[in-house]
């Protein structure tokens, strides 16, 4: 038996301001906050980016420069996306206590490009996850779909029973329940290596 860990990313990992991210797309497009909602924030756009249906970065980044009605450069958009993002090292210790019992995996809701660039904009997971950073549109549908968590179980070939999540977003962890997996509501970093630690010793 292999236990596999499941994580999202921001706001469980990484502290996530949003808000800090929409004042630079301000400053580089010249639309207020509202106007990028209204652009590109919305499930014909960013959340259709977390389902997969860009094919990559590139696609992605075209369509977004044409919501924006201006060029935004790869660099800018990964530059602003990951000035948003700080590391909580609990939470990292967590995970590295994670990767001792089982494999660990990321799944977070971003999309092409995103995941193109997800070592430059967290680059603290790469030492912990290696190889296993994947964005929702990697999977082709974005949480809270139970579609998402199946496809995260059957490409590591393994049962719900032995896959645990962690995710600040009560809906998401309600969708991971509901095909079997062992759902964490992120709290707090010692309340997620508790229930590590809770999980890996039900499955002993």
């Amino acid at each position: 038996m292999s236990l596999l860990f499941i994580f999202d990313m921001d706001d469980v990992l990484y502290d996530y301001n949003w808000r800090v991210r929409m004042a630079g797309m301000t400053e580089l497009t010249g639309h207020s906050l509202d106007e990028l909602r209204r652009r590109w924030w919305h499930e014909n756009g960013e959340w259709a980016a977390e389902a997969g249906e860009f094919a990559d970065a590139d696609e992605y980044l075209a369509a977004f420069c044409a919501a924006m009605g201006c060029d935004v450069s790869e660099s800018d958009w990964v530059r602003i996306r990951a000035g948003a993002m700080t590391p909580w090292p609990a939470s990292l210790a967590a995970v590295r206590r994670a990767s001792e019992l089982g494999t660990v995996t990321l799944l977070t809701n971003n999309g092409p490009m995103a995941h193109r660039h997800i070592r430059t904009l967290a680059p603290d997971l790469e030492e912990l996850f290696g190889e296993h950073l994947f964005t929702s549109s990697h999977y082709g549908a974005r949480k809270p779909n139970p579609v998402v968590f199946e496809r995260v179980i059957a490409a590591y070939d393994t049962d719900a029973a032995d896959a645990f999540f962690a995710d600040d977003m009560q809906v998401n962890v309600d969708g991971a329940r509901s095909v079997g997996v062992t759902t964490y509501h992120f709290g707090t970093p010692e309340g997620m290596l508790a229930a590590i630690e809770e999980f890996a010793a039900s499955r002993a």
